[in-house]
């Protein structure tokens, strides 16, 4: 018999199966831009832990195992800042990572400030990534060079205004 995935809210016991995780999912940026020293290869434990505190972070689990893992948070613009989306290379291509993106998108809008919007970002190479955002409505926004072998891709998608504020414009 199967077990299903679940997704919740990450707690402090689930720190270090994150940090193992994200040291896996990463090797294969790490490997495509040549660099083993990208921050999701170099992050601490104990930044990961302040990171549990200070933003939402939602893990998904098949039974005891983190097979899945996103962070977001809303800045000061009310834009949803969503990061770190990894999910277990054998769970990959199964809609994990689209259920994952998809949860945090409504646990940041089901906070105290209104949204404006998601913004993400991921490495130009990362075909892969670009597509999955693209898919579930993010756009192209603008590129960072990072350096000679790097530029980041910005991709925002805006949020839906509820039918009540579009009849009230209208």
């Amino acid at each position: 018999m199967g077990m299903s995935v679940t997704t919740s809210v990450a707690t402090e016991d689930d720190a270090e199966r994150i940090l193992k995780l994200q040291f896996l999912c990463y090797q294969g940026e790490a490997e495509l831009y040549g660099d083993w020293a990208i921050d999701p290869l170099t992050q601490t434990l104990e930044s990961l832990r302040a990171e549990l505190k200070e933003h939402h972070v939602l893990v998904a689990r098949l039974g005891d195992e983190v097979v899945g893992s996103v962070r977001g948070w809303v800045d000061a613009d009310g834009v949803g800042r969503i990061g770190r989306l990894m999910v277990h290379p054998r769970m990959q291509r199964h809609g994990l990572g689209s259920r994952l993106l998809s949860a945090m998108e409504r646990q940041l809008a089901s906070g105290p400030r209104p949204l404006t919007g998601y913004r993400l970002f991921t490495g130009h190479r990362s075909v892969g990534n670009l597509r999955l955002y693209q898919r579930l409505g993010y756009r192209q926004t603008q590129v960072e060079e990072i350096n000679t072998k790097l530029s980041f891709i910005v991709l925002e998608k805006q949020v839906a205004q509820p039918a009540e504020q579009l009849a009230a414009t209208a």
